[in-house]
């Protein structure tokens, strides 16, 4: 599936300081291809201080990085690390940057990073944590395109790479997808992306379950965490800001169902238990499958594989993600379901964070 993607060139799987540069470059590219010009101003100034010797221990550890710079996220893990640092109040010099005012950006981040450099170094020890709400459209949709297959319409949604379990709530909030409505009136959340060209099928699916894991899971109603998850909002897009506190006030009403195991773990655990008749069940996952081992990726391949060779019309199975194009500068919603469609589909290109959807059915 999204394994055969190329979202590993050059860039993304290579290591050592011409690689460094590069995927930082990648980055730079990807934030203004996406709208995101303030992220794009910190990550090109980080960029601008690799050969900078006397820019601190932060700037040395990304410049020595010793694994493959973009399919780690370093960029972005600098990006949040930069961000965080100005929610925080400790750095009042980055604010224009964030402002989206003019400032020399390069002097300004190189004494961020000079000043602050060991609260910025705990920052690159994991891959961000982007959980965003507005993926979540890409996957009703998906489930619609496939209730139109003549898959049952009720779902059970496993996803991997959950992070705080944003998507793990899905059922709780209210889509507009070019004209469809799907989605309980009193939602949590509403989201209305941009929809370019069909509509989706119109059907009646129910999601009768949904499940997550992640290695590290971030806990919405903490405070401390939930600012974390916050650092990795790129700054431009307001929305999402909305959606995170929106997203909050859910999971404290009723906490996501999500536990803390890798991919590979939760996939085969998962499916080796008993389907309801009349279902489909879903793996779901958005952003994360570069963060996934190969092994492990292997391992869940191989699983979903296993699993939808005995799948029958009565208990389906189907894949969904979200995963960037890095060649494209963008991303695609594919699946493969079992029975019938086990070869890759791609049904739509989308926004990284959820503010429109190309459909192509």
């Amino acid at each position: 599936m999204v394994q055969d993607r190329k979202a590993d060139g050059s860039a993304t799987g290579h290591s050592g300081n011409r690689s460094v540069a590069e995927a930082y470059a990648n980055q730079v590219d990807y934030c203004r291809e996406n709208d995101a010009t303030i992220t794009a101003r910190i990550v090109a100034a980080v960029a601008a201080l690799l050969d900078d010797p006397g820019a601190g221990p932060f700037l040395a550890r990304i410049r020595d990085w010793p694994g493959a710079p973009l399919g780690d996220g370093l960029p972005l893990r600098s990006a949040g690390a930069l961000h965080g640092l100005h929610l925080s109040g400790q750095e009042p010099a980055l604010a224009p940057i964030y402002a989206g005012e003019p400032a020399d950006d390069v002097a300004v981040v190189r004494e961020a990073v000079r000043r602050h450099g060991d609260r910025l170094l705990p920052w690159l020890d994991s891959p961000p944590q982007t959980n965003e709400a507005g993926r979540s459209a890409n996957f009703v949709a998906a489930m619609l395109w496939l209730a139109a297959q003549g898959l049952p319409p009720r779902f059970e949604c496993l996803e991997i790479g959950s992070s705080a379990g944003i998507n793990l709530m899905i059922d709780r909030y209210r889509y507009e997808l070019g004209g469809v409505v799907v989605g309980p009136e009193d939602a949590a959340m509403r989201l209305a992306p941009e929809w370019r060209g069909p509509p989706p099928p119109d059907r009646r699916i129910e999601i009768t379950a949904l499940a997550g894991c992640d290695v590290a899971p971030l806990d919405l109603t903490d405070p401390a965490q939930a600012l974390r998850l916050k650092s990795y909002i790129w700054p431009e897009h307001r929305v999402r800001f909305e959606r995170l506190a929106a997203a909050i006030a859910a999971a404290q009403a009723r906490r996501p169902d999500l536990v803390r195991m890798n991919a590979a773990e939760f996939v085969e655990q998962r499916l080796a238990r008993p389907q309801a008749a009349g279902t489909t069940r879903v793996l779901m996952h958005s952003i994360v499958w570069q963060y996934v081992p190969a092994d492990q990726q292997r391992r869940i391949v191989s699983a979903m594989e296993q699993w939808g060779s005995k799948a029958t019309p009565d208990r389906a199975l189907a894949w969904v993600s979200v995963e960037a194009d890095r060649t494209l500068l963008s991303h695609g919603l594919s699946l493969r379901y079992w029975p019938g469609g086990e070869g890759e589909r791609i049904l739509a290109a989308a926004h990284a964070h959820g503010a429109w959807v190309d459909w192509r059915g």
